[in-house]
């Protein structure tokens, strides 16, 4: 029966498929009865040999012509060059079961050995078309190189162990003698199956049928050869049989489906490395082949005709095997290099080929600049539209300024949306080439109402004697394009000594900011938030301090930047929330319903721990969740995510309450609003400022927001309270508590006034 995953009988085509399945049990019932007949030595024995290998090879040429036309057109070619086989094998059959009906017992001519070869060269050819074979004609030449030498290199080994006694069989004829050669020709084909196939999974399974076909084959004709040598072998010989089990697993092989499509030939980043033997296959046996010329040395001292020739053809076949692997060594190499020095989305160059040119541009001691562009606002494509999107508008973006750099310079791209120039200032000024490339980079009519058109930043520094190397050049670039960034962005800045002396400034403080941490360099003072109606101190804010030991005190706007730049943002946060929960835990004569409030930035929101650190924060402070408020911006909650929404509803369930920050000045829609689950609107300083100068907007504004967060049940404070007209305005508006400097100024938790302010 065939195995249970071959091709089943579909309702649609139930005819052949029923005939397919009767050919093949009748075809396995007649190589049993032959096989019977055979191992009895039935008379009529040679004639019934013969008669079933045609037989049985016939049915197979029609097994794999019906296979051709059943698969998909990727297969076509394999299963016509293997119906043509055994087509041609059903011909030398019916030659040779001719010349044993006229009496003759070795039945091979001219004419039969040449239909035989012909039917391994078309078989050998149908091995290269497999679905896993190469599909270059490079690599298909390959293995049949490799084929080819496993094949020479074995008629020594051969004659050794079987063909020392063709003497005595006295066949000098030379049909006879490429007879002796079919073993070698048939292990060409298996070491061809053995390499298309190679460690590929899951293997499609009529390669396992046909490497039983083949070696069955290999038995038969190797058995074969040793006979005749031995003068043993005779028509109707049990091997005769194997010729016909080789057969009839071709037959078996067209049961099995198509495989699934192969992968993108150009995808091989995950395909795995071919185990050591695959590399080695072709030269194994080629140690054996020398040590078999030594041994088959006649007593006169000479190769006998067959081994020299052989082995000349097997050193031919290396060379040309080896020739054939330093080609392709080169091409490999010039591959490597191009994938090493490009930049794969844009083709331009990349940062290890831009160095290797600025390292020789500056050992050539001509004037040379720097232009590094960073990209202003990609994130936001990517963000908005995707990654295809946004790789879609470098490679856009990369030919425009490829074009605006022209023959003035070499443009690259460093990584993500930086790219550099090397420009040779005698050709053309840095200055100007920046003005091109921004002019380059201006929208279209289209990108610009799309809005998802970039502008850039671009720094300059041209080389000169405060550079040591190719780095500090490069660092100095950096430094204006940061500058350029700062200064608005869509524009350029040429590096200054001022600017490289406030870099260098800026990153001593970063290094500083470190350590500030860990040695206790940070303090908290706590600024009073007031109840209007009454003037007592209701709650307080804690602002963070850094007393920097050469710099001295430093406020939150020096540092706060750069540790959110850095990232040291979430480990200042974590600091300040259990600092503050310790503060609150010791004030004194605090009113129940004082809180402390601390401000979260937006990186550490996104951090799932968060929860966490303020549950632990509060326990060990032994601080009600309640007595906490986690001041948020608009600006980090524009980002928030579900999880962002479900970690802020969690942090609601504990009692910790949530006030938005700067109120007014983000995204302030009634949706968000909705979705937030804050307790507190803080009222941005800005409108506040603006009640001494009779705004009928601000005051407006003020009236809107208070009214708003009646309306979502929540309180509201004013912030930036500074003067006494400011006060009376919030408060007649019905704001319930202020915070500014009108109440005090930040200082000490424990020295803050509970009693009324007025």
């Amino acid at each position: 029966m065939p195995p249970q995953d071959m091709e089943p009988a579909t309702a649609a085509h139930p005819r052949p498929a029923r005939r397919r399945h009767v050919g093949l049990l009748v075809t396995v019932g007649g190589v049993l009865l032959l096989t019977i007949w055979l191992a009895a030595a039935l008379p009529g024995a040679a004639q019934a040999g013969g008669l079933g290998a045609l037989l049985v090879s016939g049915w197979a040429a029609v097994a794999c012509a019906g296979a051709a036309r059943r698969h998909p057109a990727s297969l076509r070619r394999f299963w016509t060059l293997l119906a043509a086989t055994m087509g041609l094998a059903a011909l030398g059959q019916a030659f040779g079961a001719v010349r044993r009906l006229t009496g003759d017992e070795l039945p091979y001519t001219p004419l039969v050995a040449a239909v035989f070869t012909a039917g391994i060269v078309t078989g050998t050819a149908a091995l290269l078309f497999v679905p896993t074979a190469p599909r270059g004609r490079v690599g298909r030449a390959r293995i049949l190189l490799d084929g080819v030498i496993v094949g020479l290199a074995l008629v020594p080994v051969g004659w050794v162990l079987v063909f020392h006694d063709l003497a005595a069989a006295d066949l000098a004829d030379p049909v006879h003698t490429l007879g002796l050669l079919y073993p070698v020709l048939d292990l060409v084909q298996l070491t061809v199956l053995v390499a298309v196939v190679g460690t590929t999974r899951p293997r499609w399974r009529p390669m396992t049928a046909l490497a039983g076909s083949l070696a069955a084959r290999v038995l038969a004709d190797t058995a074969y050869v040793a006979l005749l040598a031995r003068g043993e072998y005779a028509a109707g010989h049990l091997v005769d049989l194997c010729w016909s089990v080789s057969y009839l697993l071709i037959v078996v092989a067209t049961r099995y489906p198509a495989p699934p499509p192969r992968a993108d030939p150009e995808d091989t980043a995950d395909a795995p490395l071919p185990p050591w033997w695959q590399v080695a296959l072709p030269y194994l046996p080629v140690g054996g082949a020398i040590v078999a010329v030594v041994l088959a040395r006649q007593p006169t001292g000479q190769t006998p005709h067959l081994v020299f020739v052989c082995m000349m053809a097997l050193l031919a076949a290396l060379a040309v095997r080896q020739g054939l692997a330093a080609t392709q060594n080169l091409r490999l190499v010039a591959r490597l290099r191009t994938l090493a020095y490009t930049d794969q989305l844009t083709g331009l160059p990349n940062r290890l080929m831009f160095t290797r040119r600025l390292r020789r541009a500056l050992r050539a001691e001509g004037p040379v600049a720097v232009l590094m562009l960073d990209l202003d606002g990609f994130k936001q494509v990517n963000d908005r539209f995707g990654h295809a999107a946004g790789d879609s508008l470098l490679t856009s973006l990369a030919a425009r300024m490829r074009e605006a750099v022209a023959g003035d310079g070499v443009i690259a791209r460093l990584g993500g949306d930086e790219f550099a120039v090397l420009v040779d200032a005698r050709s053309v000024p840095p200055e100007r080439l920046a003005e091109r490339l921004l002019d380059a980079l201006q929208p279209s009519d289209g990108e610009e109402h799309a809005g998802v058109h970039p502008s850039a930043s671009i720094g300059i520094a041209e080389y000169g004697p405060q550079h040591t190397s190719h780095t500090d050049l490069l660092r100095d670039a950096d430094i204006a394009m940061y500058a350029a960034k700062a200064a608005g962005k869509s524009a350029y800045r040429v590096c200054t000594p001022e600017l490289r002396e406030a870099a260098v400034s800026r990153a001593e403080l970063i290094a500083d900011l470190r350590r500030a941490v860990d040695e206790g360099q940070l303090h908290l003072e706590f600024h009073p938030i007031v109840d209007l109606a009454t003037g007592a101190v209701r709650s307080a804010e804690a602002l963070v301090r850094w007393r920097h030991p050469r710099l001295g005190l430093l406020s939150p706007a020096r540092f706060l930047p750069l540790a959110e730049e850095t990232g040291l943002i979430v480990q200042i946060d974590r600091w300040v929330i259990h600092e503050a929960c310790r503060a609150a835990a010791a004030w004194r004569d605090r009113p129940a319903e004082a809180t402390v409030a601390v401000n979260i930035a937006a990186a550490h929101l996104r951090r799932p721990d968060l929860i966490a650190t303020v549950t632990a924060a509060t326990a060990a402070a032994g601080l009600a969740p309640r007595t906490l408020t986690l001041e948020l911006t608009e600006s980090a909650l524009i980002d928030g995510s579900e999880a962002v929404l479900e970690r802020l509803r969690q942090l609601r369930e504990l009692g910790i309450r949530i006030a938005i920050d700067d109120f007014g000045t983000g995204y302030s829609s009634l949706s968000y609003l909705h979705r937030i689950p804050a307790t507190e609107l803080k009222i941005d300083r800005s409108f506040v400022a603006r009640l001494d100068l009779d705004d009928d907007r601000a005051y407006a504004t003020v009236e809107m927001v208070t009214r708003l967060a009646g309306a979502f049940d929540l309180s509201v404070v004013a912030e930036g309270v500074e003067t006494e007209r400011q006060h009376d305005a919030v408060a007649a508006i019905g704001c319930v508590h202020g915070q500014g400097y009108r109440y005090g100024r930040p200082g000490g938790l424990m020295q803050l006034n509970l009693a009324r302010i007025r």
